[in-house]
């Protein structure tokens, strides 16, 4: 997008907003505000419009928000959300009357089943944007809140007049892969050996050759579009006996594309447009993959919110799958030193809001963990909704010095989390089954003990034979066997 300094200087006052707005709601309170919720996103693959409603209503746990009773909040989606789904939500809120947040809720929809952003809709009906503006009783208390900050969505707050919790996408470029892997060199963090902005198959091909000359054992790279999300957009390419030139590309025409929809040529065609890297696949006897999650508060502040553990899948084991949380203590404070690092490099250029670090750690027989920093995610991400879910609804809190999530009572609790839970043999199962199935086998989340299962995507069990979930208990044991058992119940229904 072109550059305005017009457009940059406004956008910028609209932004100052942010700070006094961000002065008065650091924790709950009876301050007035209004919250607009537009959990638009753009990606490069294919998504259905059922798989984008999904993600949609993935961040609905921000309804919990409403335990601020002079708090009003609009929440937007492509299609209009089932209403036992938004029952649901408030009804597992602490604390609060249902009735009295649902007249502080205004759902609104383009009912536009597209797979188009969810702002770029909203942009081209201004009836919708004059029925946004009208629910916000003072825009000076207002701010929007976004999944991925992207042009349109700045638009859309500038349109609003409210300012947006979130990365100027001016700043886009820093949550690219060749740059995370700059920021990472320039924060002093160790990361895998490789090249960065690559633009086509040939500079791949030299990029893996330069590597190879450098390290005559590199056995496994990784290919990454720069934009690429959940690890989507990543291919893996065994070059340990690719000699020469053309042998690397023939290993790199015949990869396997992970990515829907996506075909080999395609695939580097989104490299020719983005860009992206290549990088040495890191080895070790033992590997796993945390990530580190972060905000710059609109005070710039740098605050370490959480670590995970993620849970990967897919043909090449890089696909987002879930989490666990918290991440490993054996690993948790050196992944969380390496990322604050990072963030001060992020905060000293300006950027705010949430965003997430991917490592790769590894130990050998005798040796302790290494870390490599691997992406930087400039965004919300998957680990943002379970662990909000679980703050918003026990007023914990992140102990980053112990790597422990506590509650106001003391005690420690830890879960499992997934977007990805197939239920595709119980297809018929609907939202309110589900909801009747977990009282009646005592697996929803219970607010006196405050463990056991919330469940979000819900709109995804009849349309996509899947849902979300997060399993918290008192242990990583028994979060683990919460886990499980929503299993064993959906698997004796047959």
């Amino acid at each position: 997008m072109t550059f305005d300094v017009q457009d940059q200087a406004a956008y910028d006052a609209l932004q100052a907003k942010l700070v006094p707005l961000w002065q008065s709601m650091q924790h709950l309170n009876n301050d007035e505000q209004t919250i607009v919720v537009v959990p638009s996103a753009e990606v490069d693959f294919e998504l259905t419009p059922e798989q984008l409603q999904a993600y949609e209503e993935r961040y609905l746990f921000l309804l919990f928000l409403l335990r601020q009773p002079r708090a009003r909040m609009i929440y937007v989606t492509g299609q209009t959300i089932p209403p036992d789904i938004v029952d649901y939500y408030l009804d597992v809120m602490p604390g609060v009357i249902a009735s009295h947040a649902r007249r502080r809720l205004i759902l609104i929809s383009p009912e536009e089943a597209t797979t188009r952003p969810l702002a770029e809709k909203l942009l081209d009906r201004p009836q919708i944007l004059d029925e946004m503006r009208n629910a916000i009783p003072d825009r000076d208390r207002a701010h929007l809140v976004p999944f991925m900050a992207s042009w349109k969505d700045r638009e859309l707050a500038m349109r609003l007049g409210i300012p947006m919790y979130g990365a100027d996408p001016k700043d886009s470029d820093l949550g690219t892969k060749s740059a995370g892997r700059q920021l990472f060199a320039a924060a002093g963090v160790p990361h895998p050996a490789g090249r960065e902005d690559l633009h086509t198959v040939a500079e791949v091909v030299e990029a893996i050759e330069s590597m190879r000359s450098a390290d005559a054992t590199l056995a496994r790279v990784v290919v990454k579009h720069n934009e690429g999300v959940s690890g989507y957009g990543n291919v893996t390419v065994d070059v340990a006996d690719a000699a020469t030139s053309v042998e690397i590309r023939d290993r790199l025409d015949n990869v396997e594309i992970e990515m829907p929809g996506a075909s080999t040529e395609r695939y580097f065609q989104i490299l020719a447009e983005e860009g992206g890297i290549v990088e040495e696949m890191v080895t070790a006897d033992e590997i796993r993959s945390p990530s580190v999650q972060l905000r710059i508060t609109p005070l710039g502040v740098v605050e370490l919110l959480s670590t995970h553990d993620q849970i990967l899948g897919g043909d090449s084991g890089q696909v987002f799958i879930g989490s666990r949380f918290p991440a490993d203590p054996d690993y948790g404070p050196l992944i969380s030193k390496y990322a604050r690092s990072v963030a001060d490099e992020l905060a000293a250029k300006g950027v705010i809001g949430r965003f997430a670090i991917d490592f790769v750690v590894g130990r050998s027989a005798g040796h302790a963990w290494d870390a490599h920093a691997i992406e930087l995610n400039l965004r919300k991400g998957g680990t943002t909704h379970p662990f909000l879910t679980l703050q918003f609804l026990t007023d914990g809190h992140f102990d980053e010095e112990r790597g422990l999530f506590v509650t106001p009572q003391g005690s420690s609790r830890f879960y499992v989390a997934s977007d990805h839970y197939k239920v595709a043999d119980t297809a018929a199962l609907t939202p309110r089954d589900l909801i009747d199935l977990a009282i009646v086998e005592r697996l929803h989340f219970d607010q006196a003990t405050q463990v056991g299962t919330i469940f979000h995507m819900l709109s995804a069990l009849t349309t996509l034979g899947q849902m979300g979930l997060t399993c918290v208990g008192t242990s990583p044991e028994d979060a683990q066997e919460k886990y499980d058992r929503i299993g064993e119940v959906l698997a004796s229904l047959g």
